[in-house]
C-alpha cells in the first residue's frame, strides 16, 4: 500500500528547522504538485534548484531517511522549466514509492495550513505555533491540529462471494469496495454496519478488523473491516452514494493487483482465498 515505504521511514515528528539546500519543497497549486517525472522515476525541486529571494515562507512537514521536506510560498515562475504540474491522481502510478508518499502525505498538509489560514471563530489570521504541529489564533485563543477524519471500509461477504461496488459522480470508475466516514458518537464498529445498511440496504455480522492506512485524498485514517452478510442478499441501492453493487464470486472478481489502496489490497486477499 502507499504507506509501504520499507526500508525508509516518514517521521512526522514536528521539528521544524531551516531548510539546507538540498531540502525537498513540495509545491501544490490546488489538486496539482509540481515535479519531474520520468519514465523511471519522479522528483521534486530542491531550495537549491530556486533564488534564495524567491523562497518566500515556508513550513517544515517531515523528513524521511535523510530527505527533509517543507511547504514553500515560492511564486510558480521560481521554477526552471524542468518541473511542471501534474495531477494528484499521477501518484497513483509513480516511483520510486518513497517520494510518492511524501507528496501525498505533504498534500493532506498543505490543503490543512491552505484551509485554516483564518480562525473559523473569529476570522482572524491564525499564526503557527513554535513546538508543535499547530495553527493558533493569538485574537481569541482558538487552536487547530491536523486534520484526521475515521472512515472504513468493508468487504462483504457471503461464502464464495463479495460485494463490490463503484461510486457515483465520482471520476475513479473502478470497482471497490463500500465505503464511508465515521459519524460522531459512534464506534467504528457501528459505522460498519451503518455504511453497509445505507449503501445497499444489508445487515452483517462477524465484523473481522483487517488493517488500517491513512488516505490523504480525503484528510482520512481507513479502517479495513471484513464482514458477514446475515440474512436475505438482495441489494437496495443508494443511487446517491453507488452507481452500482454487484456479489461476485472470487474467480470472477474485475481486480488487479495495484499495490497501492487498501481496498485493493482486501478485494485481492479475498480473490486468492486469504480471507
Amino acid at each position: 500500500m502507499i504507506q509501504d515505504i520499507e526500508p525508509y521511514r516518514l517521521a512526522n515528528e514536528y521539528e521544524p528547522a531551516p531548510p539546507e539546500g538540498d531540502a525537498y519543497i513540495l509545491w501544490y497549486k490546488d489538486d496539482y504538485i509540481l515535479l519531474r517525472h520520468s519514465s523511471e522515476a519522479i522528483s521534486f525541486p530542491r531550495f537549491s534548484d530556486i533564488s534564495p529571494d524567491m523562497a518566500g515562507r515556508y513550513a517544515y512537514l517531515f523528513s524521511v531517511g535523510e530527505d527533509t521536506f517543507y511547504l514553500s510560498e515560492a511564486p510558480e515562475a521560481a521554477f526552471n522549466e524542468d518541473f511542471y504540474l501534474e495531477n494528484m491522481q499521477t501518484l497513483r502510478r509513480t516511483r520510486p514509492r518513497y517520494l510518492t508518499y511524501a507528496g501525498l502525505v505533504g498534500y493532506q498538509l498543505y490543503n490543512w495550513y491552505r484551509n485554516r489560514r483564518f480562525c473559523g471563530r473569529c476570522g482572524k489570521p491564525m499564526k503557527p505555533a513554535a513546538n508543535e504541529r499547530m495553527l493558533y489564533c493569538p485574537e481569541c485563543g482558538n487552536l487547530e491540529y491536523p486534520k484526521i477524519s475515521p472512515a472504513v471500509i468493508v468487504a462483504v461477504t457471503n461464502g464464495d462471494r463479495i460485494l463490490m461496488s463503484k461510486y457515483a459522480g465520482r471520476a475513479f470508475k473502478k470497482y471497490a469496495l463500500l465505503a464511508g466516514f465515521a459519524e460522531i458518537g459512534e464506534t467504528i464498529e457501528e459505522t460498519v454496519k451503518r455504511e453497509v445498511m445505507e449503501e445497499v440496504g444489508l445487515r452483517v455480522k462477524n465484523l473481522r478488523y483487517y488493517k488500517s492506512q491513512p488516505w490523504p485524498f480525503s484528510d482520512s485514517l481507513l479502517f479495513g473491516f471484513f464482514a458477514d452478510l446475515d440474512g436475505d442478499d438482495t441489494i437496495t441501492l443508494d443511487e446517491n452514494e453507488l452507481a452500482v453493487a454487484e456479489w461476485f464470486t472470487r474467480d470472477a472478481m474485475p481486480v488487479e493487483a495495484d499495490g497501492f489502496s487498501l481496498t485493493n489490497e482486501m478485494m485481492i486477499q479475498f480473490k486468492n482465498g486469504l480471507y
